[in-house]
């Protein structure tokens, strides 16, 4: 803290920087009467000082030399808000070494690298916080290490990605083409001009491994989240869902057993009823179920400008607050056990199945012998004949061991009377 002010470095001025520059500006006066004293942004670095800027700020603020931050003695706190995983990890170390507290919303970092940050923070009794790094300015990391910290929580449940949201939202409501709506969704600015991450289920894995290594105080790496994204799921799939009762949503689910943790990305048929069914367009939505507090749902927001920018905000006022205090750390690394992982193939669960058949005598029978031999019950089956000699089979199956199930779908797809096992999905109840 230098004299009357704290001062504040951002690495990044892209929409979360920026977002990050305008509430801070757009609320200075009430941000310095919840900290004690003014929030002051000394420095911002950039790639091209060139470049046009969404949110006006004084050149004089402007730097592309990173090293002005992360060296200068006068700054508190440095901001990393540039994404992906280097340079910002190099940039955040120096950062603390040089004795600076650090926010970021950076998830892959924090997913891939912020268990060590967090140890090597901790240990310089140095706060580091990355709450706009899951869910935008939805609330959900401080909650899960402060308010919900007397819970053992068994499971937390969320749309985690925007992108896909919205996607999947006007495939179900317009009956589109997953490559159509990705085009409009990129032209809206919702998705990125490369959408890999979003649409493989790459940035959902990242959140959710952070999420589940908080709520269940064990390190989840990101190899152990098994990850399906949304590019197999056809207008067709989310028809026969509503007419099942169900929608699809892109989902990360963390959940703990007797026998340890599994956590996963995929998509999934809810129950209209479902918490998060009716979750939409762009927004966010976590599920947690604690012991004692039993359900409860963070919603909001998932992304952009001002909702990570609020996230960010938070983090720089609780740090201010932790330095005019005295103290400092108290949000560190809480992944304190080491819990076994469980493998996907051991996942006990509901499926939905369709496929394409010839329309002969007895193809149901086959298809329920198959599944029969390898102890997967049928609950539902739906029919429709196509034009040209062929059936669509729609499946629900009863609970079952998902090795099981897929054994299942390879000798299905052998049968001769089976033209092709188009797609399948997990229920989640």
């Amino acid at each position: 803290m230098t004299g009357n002010s704290i001062n504040v470095g951002l690495l990044g001025f892209g929409t979360v920087g920026s977002g990050t520059y305008d509430v801070l500006t757009r609320n200075a006066e009430e941000i310095a009467r919840k900290v004690g004293v003014p929030l002051v942004v000394r420095k911002v670095a950039v790639r091209d000082k060139t470049r046009a800027r969404a949110v006006p700020i004084d050149p004089a603020l402007i730097t592309d030399n990173p090293d002005e931050i992360i060296d200068d003695p006068k700054i508190d706190i440095v901001c990393e808000l540039i994404g992906g995983v280097e340079p910002a990890r190099k940039y955040v170390l120096a950062a603390l070494e040089n004795g600076k507290h650090v926010v970021t919303a950076n998830k892959e970092m924090i997913a891939k690298a912020g268990h060590d940050l967090m140890l090597f923070a901790e240990a310089h009794d140095l706060d580091f916080l990355f709450e706009g790094s899951v869910c935008g300015g939805i609330p959900i990391i401080q909650p899960l290490k402060q308010a919900l910290a007397g819970n053992r929580i068994h499971e937390i449940v969320g749309i985690v990605n925007g992108t896909t949201n919205y996607i999947l939202t006007k495939m179900a409501r317009d009956g589109s083409a997953f490559s159509d709506v990705l085009a409009e969704a990129q032209a809206l600015g919702y998705a990125e001009p490369d959408p890999t991450n979003d649409v493989m289920g790459y940035d959902a894995q990242f959140k959710i491994a952070i999420l589940a290594s908080i709520a269940f105080n064990s390190r989840v790496d990101i190899s152990d989240v098994n990850v399906e994204g949304i590019i197999r799921l056809s207008p067709r799939d989310f028809e026969m869902a509503s007419v099942l009762g169900y929608v699809i949503k892109l989902i990360g689910i963390g959940r703990e057993t007797a026998q340890g943790l599994r956590v996963r990305v995929h998509p999934a048929l809810l129950p209209r009823s479902h918490a998060l069914a009716n979750v939409n367009d762009v927004y966010n939505a976590v599920y947690v179920r604690g012991d004692a507090v039993g359900d409860v749902m963070f919603y909001g927001r998932g992304a952009g400008a001002d909702p990570t920018g609020s996230a960010v905000v938070g983090d720089l006022i609780e740090i201010c607050r932790n330095m005019r205090s005295g103290g400092a750390g108290r949000l560190g690394c809480t992944c304190f056990h080491q819990k076994t992982m469980l493998p996907m193939r051991s996942l006990r669960a509901r499926y939905y199945v369709r496929v394409v058949a010839f329309d002969r005598p007895k193809v149901l029978a086959s298809v329920a012998n198959v599944f029969g031999d390898f102890d997967v019950s049928i609950e539902t089956v739906e029919q429709r004949t196509h034009p040209g000699g062929e059936a669509e089979i729609v499946l629900l199956t009863h609970e079952t061991v998902e090795q099981n199930f897929l054994s299942a779908l390879e000798i299905l797809g052998r049968l001769p009377v089976i033209v092709g096992v188009e797609n399948w999905i997990r229920i989640e109840e």
